[in-house]
């Protein structure tokens, strides 16, 4: 894990970011409770999850595993829910999640703010145009960022999942929608930026991500389920 972490901190270089400065969230989404202890381990303190009853299993059995001495006594993580929010869940997850990535519609930030006062929020930010993808168009950015500060929420800055469009390389389509998101934020006076992740995460810092979410490159491909 450590000599991944080296890899992934020597791409950051490369791509002209500053290593100390750009935070790696560990996407330990589809990896059992070893994935969160090695990061943990190497001193990666935040981590990523998409799917609340796989986030609230891994909080349960830290906590248990540690209750009985399994484990060895670790700094507690810091739990980014990385995945689309839904009202329903936000009851169980608001206790132990630090930070929600995937902020869409100002009726989630609501919620949030409802729950925990507080709470550090980015907002989503969709370029595809697709229904089905997660975030919010460009134009509505201003509206969510502001329904999330008067719920009470602390926007830390936006979010965005660079977009797949048929017949354009990956990474020139990646370096176009960090470039826009970066430039949106600016716009808005937000100072952070979570892009990028273990295929792009070049593109993203060049952009000025100050936040990446890496999973394969840390963990390896996910096991099938």
């Amino acid at each position: 894990m450590g000599e991944r972490l080296s890899a992934i901190r020597a791409r950051i270089t490369a791509a002209g970011g500053d290593s100390d400065r750009v935070a790696v969230v560990a996407v330990t989404k589809g990896h059992g409770l070893d994935a969160v202890l090695a990061a943990l381990d190497v001193g990666l303190l935040d981590i990523g999850e998409n799917y609340a009853a796989e986030l609230l299993e891994k909080v349960a059995r830290l906590h248990e595993a540690a209750d009985d001495g399994n484990v060895a006594a670790r700094p507690a993580p810091r739990w980014h829910f990385l995945g689309a929010v839904q009202r329903n869940k936000v009851p169980k997850l608001a206790p132990v999640v630090a930070c929600w990535q995937a902020v869409a519609r100002c009726e989630e930030a609501e919620a949030i703010g409802r729950r925990r006062r507080g709470a550090e929020l980015f907002v989503e930010i969709d370029l595809s145009g697709d229904a089905g993808r997660g975030g919010c168009a460009p134009a509505d950015a201003e509206r969510v960022v502001d329904s999330a500060r008067q719920a009470g929420c602390r926007v830390r800055g936006l979010m965005t999942v660079a977009p797949l469009v048929v017949g354009v390389p990956a990474r020139a389509t990646a370096a176009d929608a960090f470039a826009t998101v970066a430039g949106l934020a600016a716009t808005l006076g937000l100072d952070e930026l979570s892009m990028g992740m273990s295929h792009d995460l070049e593109e993203a810092v060049s952009a000025g991500s100050t936040m990446i979410r890496i999973g394969t490159a840390l963990f390896g491909e996910r096991p099938a389920r």
